[in-house]
Order: C-alpha cells, then structure tokens, then sequence
C-alpha cells in the first residue's frame, strides 16, 4: 500500500513540475496577460480542471516558481555558508549564487517585472501571498549574519538579515534592466557595494558610532509600524 502511495506521490510532483515549467515557459513566449491556464493545461498535456487541482491560478504558478527559485538558491549557497567566516565573503556569495541561479529566467523576469513591481500585486515580493518565500529569503540572509564572525553591534546584528533582503530587492531591481553579457553589471554592482555595507557594519560596534546605529534602528522600527 505505501509503494502505491508513494508513487502517487510522485506522479502528482512530476505533474506538478511539469505546469509549472510549461506556464513558466509560456510567460516568456507570450507573457503573463497573454498565457491563459487553458493554455497552459493544453501546453503541459493535463486537463483543465487537472492544472486548477494543482493550481487555483496564474499567480499560484508564479509563487510556485518564487518557492523553486528560493530553494534553488539555498542549495547554491550551502556550501559557502558551512565553511565561510567572513561577513563580507558570506555576503557577497550568497548574492552572486543568487545572480547565477536566476540567470535561466533574466528574459521572463524582464517581461514579468510590471507585474512584481505594483505595490498592491499579489506578486510583489512585499505582499502576503508572497510571505513564504520572502520569509525563506530573509532566513538565508540571517544564516548570512549568524555565521560571520566579525564584530557588529548586537541590536542591528537583530535588524541586518532583513536589511540585507531589501538591499538584494534592489540588487533585483538593477538585474532585471541589465543588459550587459553575462549580467557583469550585477556583478560588479556586488563587488563595490558589498565593501561598502561590511565596512558600515564593522563599525556599527565602536563606541562613537553606537548612537548613530541606534537611531538607524529606531527609523527602521518606525518605518515597519
């Protein structure tokens, strides 16, 4: 009985990966207004009522392909966050894994971008229905943090993993227009502003820095409420 259920199991993943490679392919052909989930269904060899069982929508497959990005950058960055020390080095790897990862779907993130972009999108990154991959994101940015053994000020050391994913949103934002081979924009963008971001932190902890970092913070817990 458990084999049988067990390929069930993974009959409904296969199928399931299947619509959501097939609509993520049609959004680059065609784009995300265009592509209907008819479309998609027929694309991927389901029925209709098949791709909605596994599916309620369009921005259901486009948060299946948030999850699968952020697991895909997890993994990337395992290794580099087992051995690595170095706040900055830890940094800087997990943003250029995620470059390089993302690399594949530049052409539909460039297409699919207007749609991210609006505040009151379910797509946007900052939204609800996007909450378990942000809250994925950020916990790669937190790992960041607690493994660096460089000094920091403990309460912005608090604040920093999410600090940091907004600094990758916008890092996003520059990948989505970059135009240049390979993305070598993006990476240099990492080169200069990584330096800049570990430098402020080192010096978060220093007696005569403590007030300035203590009224960044203040402004941040502002800004969130």
């Amino acid at each position: 009985m458990t084999n049988v259920s067990e390929a069930r199991n993974r009959g409904s993943e296969s199928t399931r990966e299947v619509i959501v490679e097939t609509a993520l392919r049609l959004f680059r052909e065609r784009g995300f207004d265009a592509t209907t989930m008819r479309a998609i269904a027929a694309e991927a060899g389901v029925s209709v009522g098949n791709a909605y069982y596994y599916f309620e929508s369009k921005e259901a497959l486009i948060q299946a392909y948030y999850d699968r990005a952020q697991a895909e950058h997890e993994e990337a960055c395992r290794e580099l966050l087992a051995t690595e020390t170095s706040f900055a080095a830890r940094l800087s790897g997990v943003l250029r894994e995620w470059v390089r990862v993302s690399e594949p779907y530049h052409e539909f993130a460039v297409k699919f971008f207007k749609h991210a972009a609006e505040p009151t999108n379910p797509l946007s990154p900052f939204s609800a229905q996007s909450s378990p991959a942000r809250e994925a994101s950020i916990g790669i940015y937190r790992l960041v943090v607690e493994g660096s053994r460089d000094r920091m000020d403990s309460d912005l050391r608090e604040e920093l993993p999410e600090l940091l994913w907004l600094l990758s949103m916008g890092m996003v934002l520059f990948w989505v227009h970059d135009t240049s081979p390979g993305c070598a924009r993006t990476f240099r963008l990492i080169d200069v502003t990584v330096p800049l971001v570990d430098r402020l932190v080192g010096l978060s902890h220093l007696p005569g820095l403590r007030g300035i970092t203590k009224d960044f913070i203040a402004a941040v817990h502002e800004l969130r409420a």
